[in-house]
Formats: structure tokens, C-alpha cells, sequence
């Protein structure tokens, strides 16, 4: 699918003053520009983000009243029980839970829900078998319970308080709880978290603690290092994809610094089992780590997630990070089963000047991985998209969305069709039964229609400048290295390189020569350039004009500029 490249070049005076200011090359103070970096003290503090800019806990909606309750419980003795998710943001901010009120006095245990038996959040069935086991008197739901009015409703009545800590969307009426710890609660006069996943709330607490604790003289508490778990809260906010700027900006740099002297054996070992020599960053997190965590609550029990992170014992980390990466190659494997299937049939079937969304459903599909196939999904064919796979209540799924289209208030308008349903605008969960699946294709597929209007639904690349082919150098490109790690909010730098042609023939790479790497040149110089995922797509012939994201590649201690291709057109 060729996409629209929109050119965003910043007024070349405000560039050149950027840079002048910043002491940074002028691509850079350009992409700075384009991600409402525009002022020196703010591309300054973004450049070099620093713990001591992290806001105050207490600053965080009712996280105060958190604190209380649980400096009572562990003063009494009360037994506490994390119940997290088991997503990578889930397993991460339980974990750390776990370690650090664990080694500061809490009589505290963890319990992550199976995703098959027990479905997703704070469900009766998940609680009803967690409170058996544990027989908690408080209990801490994180990653989940913002919207569970009901069961929280249930636990306070039998005498169990209940703390949320969570940063998804809130109910209304809002959950009974003791205290609901969710930045989405914060009025617009307050100071802003929204963009904090559970790992970085979860740190704020413990941080919260801490204080709370130095303030009482309690022993242990002054000599608490809660830097040390810096490492989970990257590991958790680098997956979930929230916003990488302001608190989430320092917490991922700080995060990925910690995560690189780690002293976790698991994390060590299941970069290992991942295949990662170097350091570790966004990529090695998104593509590596995350995935290989996630791939025990996509198929079996996150359980085996946490264990890991928390094994001490080197050897048996090694076994549990190599039984994680098995489950991730079976992850994968049912993955591209599904997604085969659903692209398949789409091909033969989709309209693009009819179908405005897409749902797709098999109850013989896994519910794990529906995510993941409705994002490659969104990717092929630029539509809201929901996939869902058959649980033992019915159809579980997990939606997608474009630039634009709030995906959680469309399912509101389609609550008829649903059981349960959450989510943000750009992606969301549901549940339903088999028979109003077509029901509910029809009723979505109206909604999107209506909410996008005439508008062309096709991807745009958004690219930071017109660049030459010799205006990327060495220096150039090793200055955007600055801006890791990229994610959402901070996307990566994606440039227009025009007027090239080809410089060498091209070659095949990969063990399926599904990856092509050729030579372009301007005519001065040439540059190596990768298409992923090549084959079955039309490659760049004769002059043309190329979107690339620039990096240097390093293989073996040679150091290379290498532009991976996004896009190509003719050239005018």
C-alpha cells in the first residue's frame, strides 16, 4: 500500500537558532521542532532527562490515601496481595511491588490471572480463586480494577480493602475501593500523569512509601535504593507503548541505564536466550524482552514471567528464560497461523470503498494472540480492526485502531452486541458471544463510516525533512541517537531522501530471502539501504525518491550508515 508523505521542515531560521542554542546539528534541532521541542530549556531537559525532575508521588491522585493504608497494614501485620495482569506492564509493576515492600517489611504475596481460566482484570471468577488461596486483608490491584465496580463492591463488603493502581480508564460510577491510584483521575487544574503506565505508578508508590516511611524513622527505609528497580519500570513502559515524553522520558532513559548493570539473573539470562550481545534499548526491550515476557501469558501463565524476574539462582533462570523463548517461537508460530488466515480471506473479500472496519472471528482461535494479529492486520489494510479467538465464555478479542478514530468510544456505541468491553482510542478489549458477531460487524462497521466521514483512510508518513543523500553523514546520524528510545509520542526520524537510483544490484537476506539490501546513490555518494520484509513487493526502480528511517549499522567493529526503507516513489 503506497502511503501520503507528508514533509514537515520547520522555518530553517527557528532550525538554525535551535541548534546554535542546544549545541545539537541542524536535523536534530529539526526533529526536536517537529516534536513540540521547541524551546532550549525544554529540548535541554528532554535531551538529558534527570531522576530529580520526577514530580512528587503524592502529586498522583489519591496515592496519598494509598500510602496510609498501607503503612497501617504493614505496622499490623495485615497480609497484602498483588493482583497484576499478565502483560509485560502487568508482570513488571507486581514484581517490583513484590520485591520492594517484600524486602521493606510487608507481609505480601502476588497473584497474576490465567488468561484462559480466568479472563482479563479483576474478574469474580480471578478474584474469587486469588482469595482463596491468599485470604489477603488488603488487596492491590494493579494494571486492572478501574473499572470493576461489582467485585471491588464485593471484596469491600466482606472486609477486604481494596487499592487500585492502575492508569486505564475509570468507570462511572468509579470502583468502592479504599483508594483508586489512577493519574486519569486528576482534574485539569492538577498535575498531569496520564501518560505513566502501571510500572512507572507502581514505582510512585514505592516512592511514596519510602518518604512516608524516612518521615517516621522507620529502620531500613532511609537506606532503601528504589533506583535499582528502574530496570522494570523500562521493561514496562517500553512495552505497553505509552507516550515517551516527560515523566515516562526520564523513567525509560533512567530504566535502560539500570537495566544494562541490572543485577536481575533473569533478565540476564533472558537476554541470553534472546540472542542480545550488546546493550540493551528500545529496540532490544520492544522486540526482544518484551515479547519473550509476554509470551507466557499469551499462552500459558504470566506466573512464569514473574518468576523469572525474580529467580535468584542463575541456573535455574537460565532454564525458565529458555522455556520463555520456547513459548515465544510456539507464540509466533500461532501468530502467522492466524494472521495468514485472516489476510487470506480479507484479500478475496475486502472492499475498500465499503468496509470501513474490519472484524474478523474464529472460536477456534487463541485469545493470546489476537492483539498482535489485529495490529498486523491494521498495518496491511489501514482500518479499525478487531480480531477475535474463542474462550470458555464465549469470544475474547483485542481491537486496533488508525490516526484519528477513538476505538474505546466506538465500542461504547456498540454495547448492545457486547459483554465487556475497555480500552483507549487506540486499543481496546472486548468480549461477546458467537452468534452477534455479524451483528456487530454491521453496527461497527456503521459507526467508523459515520465517524470518519468522506475522509481517505490511508497512512501517512509523517517525515522531518528533505534530506540530500551527502547530508546524511556519519555525525548527522549519530546525533539522532539523542532522541532514544522512540516510541509513541517520540516517533522515530523518518526523512525524504530524493533523486536516487540504484548503485548495486540487490540481495536477498534472511533464511525465507525475505529481506532486500541494495546501494543507492545521488550521483556523490552511495549509502546501503534494507527493505524488510521485501519479498512480494515492488522495489524502487529507475529515479526515485525514498522515506527512511537513518541508523548507524555496526556489524563486526565497522560502523555504516544504513537507511531503512519506509516508502519509495518515482521521482519527479
Amino acid at each position: 500500500m503506497k502511503q501520503h508523505w507528508e514533509v514537515k521542515t520547520p522555518n530553517s531560521v527557528a532550525v538554525e537558532r535551535l541548534a546554535a542554542d542546544v549545541g545539537v546539528t541542524p536535523l536534530l534541532a529539526c526533529c526536536l521542532i517537529n516534536r513540540n521541542l521547541d524551546q532550549p530549556d525544554v529540548a535541554n531537559r528532554f535531551l538529558n532527562p534527570k531522576l530529580a525532575g520526577l514530580g512528587a508521588p503524592e502529586e498522583i491522585p489519591n496515592l496519598g490515601a494509598a500510602v496510609c493504608r498501607l503503612m497501617l497494614a504493614r505496622e499490623q501485620g495485615e497480609h497484602v496481595v498483588v493482583f497484576g495482569d499478565y502483560d509485560v506492564d502487568g508482570v513488571t509493576s507486581t514484581t517490583l511491588l513484590l520485591d520492594c515492600l517484600g524486602s521493606l517489611g510487608w507481609k505480601i504475596t502476588g497473584y497474576l490471572p490465567n488468561r484462559m481460566d480466568e479472563g482479563y482484570g479483576l474478574t469474580s471468577v480471578g478474584v474469587s480463586n486469588c482469595v482463596n488461596e491468599h485470604q489477603p486483608k488488603i488487596l492491590l490491584a494493579v494494571d486492572c480494577g478501574s473499572t470493576s465496580f461489582d467485585v471491588i463492591q464485593d471484596l469491600q463488603g466482606k472486609g477486604i480493602d481494596v487499592i487500585v493502581l492502575d492508569h486505564h480508564q475509570v468507570s462511572n460510577p468509579h470502583p468502592p475501593a479504599h483508594a483508586i491510584v489512577n493519574p486519569q483521575l486528576a482534574n485539569d487544574d492538577e498535575p498531569d500523569y496520564r501518560e505513566l503506565c502501571s510500572a512507572g505508578l507502581a514505582f510512585k508508590l514505592v516512592h511514596g512509601l519510602i518518604k512516608a516511611g524516612r518521615q517516621s524513622n522507620i529502620a531500613g527505609f532511609e537506606a532503601f535504593d528504589i533506583r535499582k528497580s528502574l530496570d522494570l519500570v523500562a521493561l514496562g513502559t517500553l512495552a505497553d507503548l505509552v507516550p515517551l515524553h516527560r515523566e515516562n522520558r526520564i523513567l525509560a532513559v533512567s530504566g535502560l541505564k539500570q537495566l544494562n548493570k541490572t543485577e536481575r539473573v533473569g533478565i540476564k539470562e533472558l537476554a541470553k536466550a534472546a540472542g542480545i550481545n550488546g546493550s540493551i534499548g528500545g529496540f532490544e526491550v520492544g522486540y526482544q524482552l518484551g515479547p519473550r515476557l509476554n509470551a507466557a501469558g499469551r499462552l500459558e501463565s504470566a506466573t512464569a514471567a514473574m518468576d523469572l524476574l525474580r529467580e535468584q539462582d542463575p541456573s535455574a533462570a537460565a532454564e525458565m528464560a529458555d522455556e520463555l523463548d520456547r513459548q515465544n517461537r510456539d507464540r509466533q508460530q500461532t501468530e502467522r497461523d492466524i494472521t495468514e488466515q485472516v489476510i487470506g480471506s480479507l484479500r478475496k473479500n475486502f472492499d475498500p470503498e465499503k468496509d470501513f472496519a474490519i472484524v474478523q472471528g474464529n472460536t477456534d482461535w487463541h485469545i493470546g494472540v489476537v492483539g498482535i494479529v489485529a495490529s498486523r492486520v491494521q498495518r496491511e489494510f489501514y482500518r479499525p480492526t478487531i480480531i477475535l479467538g474463542g474462550s470458555s465464555d464465549g469470544m475474547r478479542g483485542s481491537g486496533r485502531s488508525v490516526e484519528g478514530f477513538d476505538l474505546a468510544a466506538a465500542l461504547r456505541e456498540c454495547d448492545e452486541h457486547l459483554d465487556r468491553h475497555g480500552g483507549h482510542a487506540m486499543a481496546a478489549g472486548l468480549s461477546m458471544q458467537p452468534e452477534n458477531i455479524d451483528a456487530f460487524r454491521k453496527r461497527f462497521n456503521e459507526v467508523v463510516h459515520k465517524k470518519v466521514g468522506g475522509r481517505e483512510l490511508k497512512p501517512t508518513w509523517k517525515l522531518d525533512a528533505l534530506n540530500t543523500l551527502s547530508s546524511l553523514t556519519f555525525e548527522t546520524v549519530k546525533s539522532l541517537d539523542q532522541l532514544q528510545p522512540t516510541g509513541s509520542g517520540i516517533h522515530p526520524v523518518q526523512v525524504a531522501v530524493p533523486q536516487l537510483e540504484m548503485d548495486a544490484p540487490v540481495r536477498w537476506m534472511g533464511k525465507e530471502q525475505q529481506h532486500a539490501k541494495f546501494c543507492v546513490t545521488d550521483g556523490y555518494v552511495s549509502a546501503e539501504a534494507v527493505l524488510w520484509y521485501a519479498a512480494g513487493r515492488d522495489l524502487p526502480v529507475g529515479r526515485f525518491d525514498l522515506a527512511v528511517q537513518p541508523a548507524i549499522n555496526s556489524w563486526r567493529g565497522r560502523h555504516s550508515i544504513q537507511l531503512k526503507i519506509l516508502d519509495w516513489r518515482p521521482a519527479p
